[in-house]
């Protein structure tokens, strides 16, 4: 079995890290400086733009897209669409996007079925992305499959820093819910869509607790034995329009489809258990 991974970043490394023993590696990164860590994944690195991207196409027997939207363009149709098209002999092929495509519901509950009406730039583009990826599906069989992830955590990318550091805020918006995801469960269900190959499906990647962000942040300083951050309203929090932007939307994600179609069972369905092992992970290494 042969992988190109498009993007090398936090979840397609752990997928590939997750494979088991017989598959073969290649993955993109945009930087070069990158390209020594790649190697000592035990991956074959790739400079994209700037390889012959088409023969490695070619080569593969799966694909994984992990680069997002630039400038509101897939990078990877925008130079590969042709070679993606003429591309018979993929066993399967796997696009990461965002549960962000389904715009805001005031806290309500969205499925796989549930309309496309992003909020924001970024996730119109992901919706853009997808509709672009379905296309080479319905039109040349192009064996694609639509993961949509959520807030996406695991080892280094956590609240225990921010907490740790007094940075932490639990910024309060009244009736606002976020879904996550382990880093760990993302890459069980990709590989379990790899085993079960269901061509344009689409997959909600979630954990079974949508939860209020500032419930994390407490959680995670009683974790810790740290006082819980003083609670910030929403209107007088100081922040980036790129954080601020996430607070446009509330929604609470439904995942039956990964367990009932993949039989993937969540090795973390909430926050506290994910965080409880992110904790005893670091105290171990």
């Amino acid at each position: 079995m042969r992988l190109l991974i498009f993007g090398y970043g936090f979840s397609s490394r752990a997928i590939a890290l997750a494979l088991p023993g017989g598959w073969d590696v290649r993955a993109t990164t945009r930087k070069p400086g990158k390209l020594g860590a790649i190697a000592r994944d035990g991956v074959t690195p790739l400079l994209f733009p700037g390889s012959d991207m088409a023969a490695h196409i070619e080569w593969a027997s799966h694909v994984l897209i992990s680069a997002g939207p630039q400038n509101g363009r897939d990078p990877v149709l925008a130079d590969l669409r042709t070679a993606f098209a003429a591309a018979r002999h993929l066993k399967w092929v796997g696009y990461l996007s965002t549960t962000g495509v389904y715009g805001d519901h005031g806290g309500g509950w969205v499925t796989e079925e549930t309309p496309l009406q992003a909020s924001t730039k970024r996730g119109q583009a992901r919706i853009d992305a997808e509709a672009d990826w379905m296309t080479l599906h319905q039109n040349h069989g192009l064996p694609v499959h639509f993961f949509r992830l959520a807030g996406i955590y695991g080892p280094g990318r956590g609240p225990f820093a921010k907490v740790r550091n007094g940075t932490a805020r639990r910024i309060i918006k009244e009736g606002q819910v976020f879904s996550r995801i382990h880093v760990e469960d993302i890459a069980q269900t990709v590989l379990a869509s790899i085993n079960r190959p269901n061509p344009g499906a689409a997959y909600n990647v979630c954990d079974d607790d949508p939860a209020p962000p500032q419930d994390v942040i407490a959680h995670a300083a009683e974790l810790l034995g740290l006082p819980v951050p003083p609670a910030v309203p929403f209107e007088d929090a100081d922040m980036t329009p790129m954080a601020r932007s996430f607070y446009a939307e509330s929604k609470k994600v439904d995942n039956t489809r990964i367990k009932t179609e993949l039989g993937v069972s969540l090795r973390y369905p909430d926050y506290r258990t994910g965080l409880s092992h992110l904790l005893a992970t670091e105290s171990e290494s």
